[in-house]
């Protein structure tokens, strides 16, 4: 696999900065088919940083009701797997540049 096939994007949510800031780790929606040694490996070349450790869950897809004024709409999101990326220590990773 390439690796900017196995990393799709970060995951960027306030459980997510927390742990950024508080402990060091990532998160990135990654492939399904993607095993954590290739994981680590696309994150050291793609962030030209360490890994020390990688944990991986896949999110199971959920069912979306929205109520609109034609009526409710039912739909489903897909699941996806998500990698959990840990640090050395001094090491970080900047997602937004100079925003």
């Amino acid at each position: 696999m390439v690796k900017k096939n196995i990393l799709i994007k970060p995951l960027i949510t306030e459980k997510s900065e927390s742990l950024s800031e508080n402990q060091n780790q990532y998160t990135f929606v990654v492939d399904k088919r993607a095993n954590k040694v290739e994981i680590k490996k696309a994150v050291e070349e793609m962030y030209s940083v360490t890994v020390e450790r990688v944990r991986t869950l896949i999110m199971p897809g959920r069912f979306i009701t929205r109520s609109t004024r034609s009526g409710l709409l039912q739909g489903r999101k897909p699941a996806y797997k998500k990698a959990i990326i840990t640090l050395n220590e001094g090491e970080e990773i900047d997602f937004f540049g100079d925003l």
